[in-house]
């Protein structure tokens, strides 16, 4: 791998541990497209490309979302107690996810990508307003929510926001605080999932070098590197921005991605190469 490449990788974790501060993201939903187009450039096997670039995605998770929650606790806007309620549930969940992501076929796990993260930015575009009277449930049913946030998002190689942030809105919780209490949640996410997808990459064969599982590390370490140094400066950005904008650029970051891997679907659906 030469250096052009690292240097990539690195302006890639600066641009979505950015992201990552601004919305709440892990910068999963952001790299995951990315990761994809350049390990399938370098070579690496068609079959474990999506898988690479999810695993890959979610181990630097663990990263983003300490670096960007430090921030948005600075501000007080981060619900510990919610947090600890869908912890639990999210570590169950983020393990079960990456061995049901082993078993997918590449166009398959895009697809399913793709069309889960359209319909998270249509509810949040849409913006509708709940019921004045909707709180969060009990720790029983916040365990269920994370549980389901975990399978899901560690699937998806994210931080979670997209469906924490929709669940949270709904409950009227403010949206800042939405976004502040996704980031932290991207900790037990991102590092259930992690060993998910070692544990899930180390029954596959014709991995590169350097991949522990499905975790490619020349990649985690330079988008690290990136990420840290800007989470802080979008979470920053996050405490100044109107609402609305936050809610629009959310939204247009995820049609974006949904597209490219709606159309990384059709291409290797082996339907459309017969």
């Amino acid at each position: 791998m030469d250096l052009s490449l690292i240097a990539g990788f690195v302006v890639l974790g600066a641009v979505v541990g950015f992201l990552a501060g601004l919305l709440g993201i892990g910068g999963g939903m952001t790299m995951v497209p990315l990761l994809t187009i350049v390990f399938g450039r370098e070579g690496f096997a068609p079959e474990h490309v999506v898988h690479m670039a999810l695993a890959t995605a979610t181990a630097t998770i663990l990263f983003t979302s300490i670096s960007s929650a430090r921030e948005h606790h600075r501000h007080g806007a981060v619900l510990w107690r919610v947090v600890a309620a869908l912890a639990p549930g999210i570590v169950v969940g983020s393990l079960a996810g990456p061995q049901f992501v082993g078993g997918m076929s590449t166009s398959a796990l895009a697809a399913f990508f793709g069309i889960f993260v359209v319909v998270a930015a249509t509810q949040i575009l849409l913006d509708r307003k709940p019921k004045p009277s909707r709180e969060l449930p009990g720790r029983g049913g916040l365990f269920a929510v994370g549980g389901g946030i975990g399978l899901v998002s560690s699937m998806l190689g994210a931080g979670g926001a997209f469906l924490s942030v929709p669940f949270m809105i709904a409950c009227n919780v403010a949206m800042r605080n939405c976004i502040a209490t996704s980031a932290a949640l991207g900790l037990p996410i991102a590092a259930a999932g992690t060993i998910g997808f070692v544990v899930a990459g180390l029954r596959a064969t014709g991995l590169p070098p350097h991949a522990i599982g499905y975790v490619y590390v020349p990649a985690l370490l330079a988008i690290v590197a990136g990420s840290v140094i800007c989470a802080p400066i979008g979470a920053r950005a996050a405490h100044r921005w109107p609402v609305a904008t936050l809610r629009r650029a959310f939204a247009g970051l995820l049609y974006a991605l949904a597209a490219y891997m709606l159309w990384k679907s059709f291409q290797a659906w082996p339907a459309w190469q017969a």
